[in-house]
C-alpha cells in the first residue's frame, strides 16, 4: 500500500489517499474487480475535489450568512406566487443573462431572497459574489492604492452573478457615481446582477445626483431585468427574530 500512496501523492490525488483504506476494505468485503476498485478510488478523488472547489467558491462569495431559499417562508409575502418563486429558483433567468431587482421596505426578505438565489447559483456551479453597496463603493475608491481592493474588483468582474445589497441606501458623490457606472458598464452583457434596494429606480436619480449617469446606469441594469417589489404586512425579520421570552 505504501507504493500506491506514494504514486497517488505524485499525482496529487490527496482525496484518494484519504479514502484508500476505506475503499480497500470495501473491495475485499464485496469482492471488487480491479476496474470497480479503480472506479471507486477515482470517484472519491473527484468528489473530494468538487467539494473543495465548492467550499472555495462559497468562501469567495462573501455571503453575510448562509440562508437558503428553503428557509424563506413564501406565505408571509404577497408578491411572488409559488410558480414565480420556483421559476426564479430554476435559474433560467441567470442562464439568459437577466438581472433581478428586489425592492421593498427594510426587513421584508429582500436580502434573504438574494442570498438564497446566490446559494442556488453556487450549488449549480456558478461563481457568485455578494457585496453591500457601501463596501462596493469603498473597493472602487481604493482600487488604485490597494492591491486587495483591486483584486476584489477583478473577482467581481469575473463572477457569473453579482449581488449588490442596499443599493441607493445613501447618496453618492459624483466621482462615486461615475466609478459605479464604469463597473456596471463592464458587467453589462456578461454578468447577471441581483440588486436589493428600499428605493425604486425612479428615486435613484436624486441619490446619484447626475441625470446622465443615472440614465446610463438604469439603461444597462433594466435592459434585461425583472423588478420585484416584495410586499409584506409585517417585517420578515420582526416575525423571525430571536426572543429571550418564549
Amino acid at each position: 500500500m505504501e507504493n500506491s500512496i506514494s504514486m497517488l501523492k505524485t499525482l496529487n490525488m490527496n482525496h484518494a489517499i484519504i479514502a484508500l483504506g476505506k475503499v480497500t476494505e470495501k473491495s475485499i468485503e464485496d469482492s471488487y474487480s480491479c476496474e470497480k476498485f479503480l472506479e471507486e478510488i477515482l470517484k472519491e478523488e473527484i468528489q473530494g475535489r468538487e467539494k473543495r472547489k465548492y467550499e472555495k467558491r462559497l468562501k469567495l462569495a462573501y455571503f453575510p450568512e448562509y440562508k437558503t431559499l428553503d428557509e424563506f417562508n413564501l406565505d408571509e409575502q404577497v408578491t411572488l406566487s409559488k410558480k414565480q418563486f420556483n421559476q426564479l429558483k430554476e435559474l433560467s433567468w441567470l442562464e439568459r443573462g437577466f438581472n433581478l431587482i428586489f425592492l421593498g421596505a427594510p426587513g421584508v426578505g429582500k436580502s434573504h431572497m438574494a442570498v438564497g438565489l446566490g446559494i442556488e447559483a453556487l450549488n449549480n456551479g456558478y461563481k457568485v459574489r455578494f457585496v453591500t453597496m457601501a463596501d462596493l463603493i469603498h473597493l472602487l475608491k481604493t482600487q488604485e492604492i490597494s492591491t486587495r481592493s483591486r483584486n476584489e474588483i477583478k473577482r467581481i468582474i469575473d463572477s457569473d452573478l453579482v449581488i449588490i445589497d442596499d443599493l441607493m441606501f445613501i447618496a453618492m458623490e459624483k466621482n462615486e457615481a461615475n466609478m459605479f457606472f464604469q463597473l456596471i458598464n463592464k458587467l453589462y452583457g456578461q454578468t447577471s446582477l441581483i440588486i436589493t434596494s428600499n428605493k425604486g429606480p425612479e428615486d435613484w436619480g436624486e441619490l446619484i445626483g447626475d441625470p446622465a449617469i443615472t440614465t446610463a446606469i438604469l439603461d444597462r441594469l433594466i435592459h434585461k431585468c425583472e423588478i420585484i417589489n416584495i410586499q409584506d404586512n409585517d417585517s420578515y425579520r420582526m416575525k423571525h427574530r430571536e426572543k429571550i421570552f418564549k
